[in-house]
């Protein structure tokens, strides 16, 4: 993260305030709590909402007013969010410096695109620049976030966004003219393929150095899922480390220092449950550009629940991938694949890796179906980096897979990041049943992947959904189609109200 630079004078004529910690967590936004009465808001005008920087010593961020009662704070208190204290150092007394934040002339282009006008590379990079610096507030992000969403990001703005992020982060180069990655734009619970693939991967010899998200939407990313296993939090110099060792990696793209602004702008994305595709595509590409990535194999879920609907959307959004890759000297693959359902047995964190172990392990319970995406994935990926001829990259995956050659290097790749941990379970269960027998004939994906939030993932681990069933199995009345894992009983009792409200199960007669 970035720091506003250091006042050389006392920010305001009324003298510091001293730091008195609250423990408020308000997640990644910067907040500050101040008594309404106190000196420092009246002499300044502050109020609630207001943008101010705050220096504690040498070190400033920008950060939102938040007023309290004199039963909080007293006036010649002021207290921070824990996000705030963490990146300011602050100790409870310390001398606290507050002041109006700079004006955002990039403001001036976000309301601009509201209106429906197109930005240049100057604007976007602006934008992008101050968000980076965590110079805007999660509204201002939300604002940008929304005026760029629905189709209105031209081709030419999508490349430019995603020059802007790659520009105001870090880049990694590797002495190799093939560095390969793998991405799934998400939308199906359980499609846990990438650790699968990267290991398959790197056991043929490729270097990919993976870097993934948190989940946004959905009840668990694959940093999520990886966190399970190992620790993912990697600066470069460890991420390299890694990479030169076992010639892979699978870290946390928030860690890092590159593309920045697209992790602030998925905390704000993940509030709002939005997915546009211009902001997609942007994330996506900015963090392989940034990783160095040469080869990249996009996996694309297609189906009716699914994040991408239609062969409609599919195109439109292939248009835009293949276009900014384009402009970057990329080699894409897009890959469509089934999204009509959740993939493998667990939905969530620990339930998703459990699976992802099986199947490298080549267990017998094992889930089929993730078993046979990830072979169908890597081999594409294969075939795109050129070790093997078109047609021959499944049979050579799956051959990389059966004789254990992935298994062994997704051990050396989580040993060098820290060492393999096991699984945990989660603490209470509960049985969604079938009300009557029949044939399933559909999955909601979204309302599974919303049943599993409520029951507490990805933000407990443990928490999620075990499928039990298949699109096309026959039930009887009374079976369990699935179940339903929580850390906290409220929150079993959330996710089994939303289950009972909204089947996710569609039972048709044979």
């Amino acid at each position: 993260m970035m720091a506003a630079s250091t006042p050389t004078a006392p920010c305001n004529d009324n003298g510091p305030l001293a730091f008195r910690p609250l423990g408020i967590d308000t997640w990644q936004e910067h907040v500050v709590y101040l008594n309404r009465d106190c000196a420092v808001c009246r002499a300044e005008g502050f109020s609630a909402q207001a943008r101010v920087t705050v220096r504690i010593g040498q070190r400033s961020l920008i950060a939102t007013v938040n007023t309290v009662d004199a039963v909080l704070l007293s006036m010649e208190e002021a207290s921070l969010s824990r996000s705030a204290c963490d990146h300011l150092q602050a100790r409870a007394g310390d001398a606290v410096w507050i002041s109006h934040a700079p004006s955002l002339e990039s403001l001036r282009d976000v309301r601009s695109k509201i209106f429906g006008h197109r930005l240049d590379r100057a604007q976007l990079a602006a934008v992008v620049t101050d968000i980076a610096a965590e110079r805007y507030s999660d509204v201002h992000i939300a604002a940008f976030l929304a005026a760029c969403a629905n189709g209105r990001m031209s081709l030419r703005e999508t490349a430019d966004l995603t020059r802007a992020m790659v520009e105001a982060g870090e880049t990694l180069q590797w002495a190799t003219p093939i560095v390969a990655d793998k991405h799934c734009v998400g939308g199906v619970p359980g499609n846990r393929t990438s650790p699968i693939v990267v290991a398959i991967a790197a056991a043929a010899g490729l270097l990919v150095p993976k870097t993934s998200s948190r989940a946004i939407t959905s009840p668990a990313g694959t940093a999520d899922t990886m966190a399970v296993l190992t620790r993912v939090a990697l600066d470069a110099r460890e991420m390299r480390r890694v990479v030169e060792r076992t010639g892979a990696a699978l870290a946390w793209g928030g860690a890092l220092s590159l593309s920045p602004a697209d992790d602030l702008l998925i905390r704000v994305e993940r509030a709002l449950a939005l997915d546009s595709d211009a902001q997609m595509v942007a994330s996506i590409l900015s963090k392989k550009i940034a990783a160095g990535s040469t080869h990249v194999l996009i996996d694309v879920p297609v189906g009716p629940t699914a994040k991408v609907r239609s062969l409609q959307d599919l195109g439109r959004l292939r248009a835009m991938l293949e276009h900014v890759g384009e402009v970057f000297g990329l080699h894409l693959a897009i890959v469509q694949s089934d999204g009509r359902q959740p993939v493998g047995r667990g939905v969530g964190p620990a339930l998703e890796a459990r699976d992802v172990l099986e199947v490298l392990q080549c267990a017998p319970q094992a889930p089929v179906d993730l078993r046979t995406r990830s072979i169908m994935l890597a081999g594409a990926l294969l075939e795109l980096c050129g070790v093997c001829r078109e047609g021959e990259g499944g049979e050579e995956a799956e051959r990389i897979l059966s004789r254990g050659a992935a298994w062994q290097k997704f051990q050396a790749i989580c040993e060098a990041q820290g060492g393999l941990r096991t699984p945990g379970e989660a603490v209470f269960r509960h049985d969604i049943l079938a009300d009557r027998s029949g044939q399933v004939h559909e999955i909601d994906c979204r309302r599974i992947a919303r049943a599993a939030r409520l029951a507490g993932a990805p933000e407990h681990p443990e928490a999620g959904i075990e499928m039990k069933v298949r699109l096309g199995d026959k039930v009887t009345a009374g079976q369990t189609l699935f179940t339903l894992n929580a850390q906290a009983s409220g929150e079993l009792a959330y996710a089994t109200a939303f289950a009972a409200q909204h089947p996710a199960v569609r039972i048709d007669d044979d």
